[in-house]
């Protein structure tokens, strides 16, 4: 084994300038949900020139290696591919080249990471007693997403996914360390649009019109009686209106509000009971205001609920080839990850990888317009990526 370590991180060292061009490539020329075609394009023409066959999964975009297809059992690796609708403030000279598209939340770096362990894994296949799928997946950014549909698609299946493996970047934990978190670690995701259908009317007669801004403001705040007062407080609930739009003029009554929000929970009971409070709550305020409404449970992310024995696997592989440090316990947060999906289905969890660099300015918050990472961290990201392919085979 440890002659296998010393080829994966000589490997992962050769690897790493080509991930970091790579990684600049996808930060520059950034594409959003559903639309990653030359992303996707991109993938597969590098990982086909060094032999990576990959899967007919009949989607429009994302894509699916495999490496030792006549296998019956796989591991998976997945990668997020999709960037986010943001105007990128940071000064990089390979800043995003599409205006209002940004890779702020380090899915450029998980794509470039993915593809260096695919090229690690396809030069030691012969040392690997099983296939490995390798998930490049679009659209975890927007629900319904892409995990759900790669798993319609049947990439959990022939050969079969017994455990799968991923890393999310992290700007809270210096460059070099890793953390790992056991059970519900990320919230489920609950997205809804309500329209709100008023009487339209003159801003000085307001008894005559069914004013929709107010009754829009009205539920905006008893929303929140959701979080207080009809949820247990030991198991946290967030419920955010992201934009709300409506009316023409000042002094036109308006009769139509639009608002679209996200609910976020910790537990799978308060996820069962959200879209029925969150209903009950528009259908009341609109039936005691006289006004109607139209409401849209567009999709959701479940509870993102790590498994131990993938964890310890990431943990040995650490320790194995970076030494005895520290490896930090990460606190469970209200966002959302589609990876969620696949773990309702087979044993896997995500770790998160340290990129925090403050003389560089790496630690801006995911989703900042100036949002950045050391890049040094690519490379143990590959490394204990490829490293626990071969730590699963050896445990079973």
């Amino acid at each position: 084994m440890k002659q296998l370590k010393n080829e994966i991180l000589s490997l992962a060292e050769h690897l790493y300038p080509l991930q970091v061009k790579w990684r600049r490539h996808f930060h520059q020329f950034p594409e959003l949900s559903d639309q990653e075609f030359e992303t996707t394009r991109f993938i597969r023409s590098e990982l086909s020139s060094h032999g990576i066959k990959f899967l007919p999964l009949g989607l429009n975009n994302g894509a699916a290696g495999i490496i030792n297809s006549r296998q019956r059992v796989a591991v998976g690796i997945r990668a997020d591919i999709d960037a986010l609708p943001i105007f990128e403030k940071t000064r990089l000279p390979f800043r995003s080249r599409h205006e209002g598209v940004m890779h702020a939340c380090g899915h450029d770096a998980h794509t470039a990471i993915l593809m260096g362990t695919s090229i690690i894994l396809q030069k030691l296949r012969s040392k690997i007693p099983g296939a490995v799928k390798l998930i490049f997946q679009p659209a975890e950014e927007t629900p319904p997403g892409g995990a759900d549909a790669m798993i319609k698609a049947g990439i959990l299946k022939n050969p079969d996914i017994k455990m799968i493996f991923a890393l999310h970047v992290d700007p809270t934990l210096p460059t070099g360390e890793i953390g790992l978190r056991d059970g519900p670690t990320m919230a489920s995701v609950t997205d809804f649009d309500i329209i709100i259908h008023g009487r339209g009317g003159h801003a000085a007669r307001p008894h005559l019109g069914i004013d929709a801004i107010a009754v829009a403001s009205e539920l905006v705040n008893s929303m929140q009686k959701i979080v207080s007062r009809e949820t247990d407080p030991l198991e946290p609930v967030v419920i955010t209106f992201g934009t709300i739009s409506g009316g023409t003029a000042r002094n036109v009554i308006a009769d139509e509000v639009i608002l679209r929000a996200t609910a976020r929970t910790l537990s799978p009971v308060s996820l069962r009971r959200l879209p029925g409070l969150i209903k009950r709550t528009v259908d009341g305020i609109c039936c005691a205001r006289g006004a109607q409404n139209d409401i849209d449970f567009i999709a959701g992310y479940p509870v993102l609920t790590n498994d131990r024995a993938v964890n310890r696997i990431y943990r040995q592989c650490y320790q194995e080839l970076f030494g005895d440090r520290k490896i930090a316990l990460v606190p469970q947060v209200m966002g959302g990850e589609d990876f969620a999906y696949y773990l309702q289905k087979t044993a896997g969890a995500m770790f998160r990888l340290g990129v925090r660099n403050n003389k560089l300015g790496a630690n801006k918050p995911w989703h900042a317009a100036d949002f950045m990472i050391d890049e040094k961290g690519i490379y143990y990201g590959t490394a204990i990526l490829a490293q626990a392919v071969f730590k699963y085979f050896e445990s079973r």
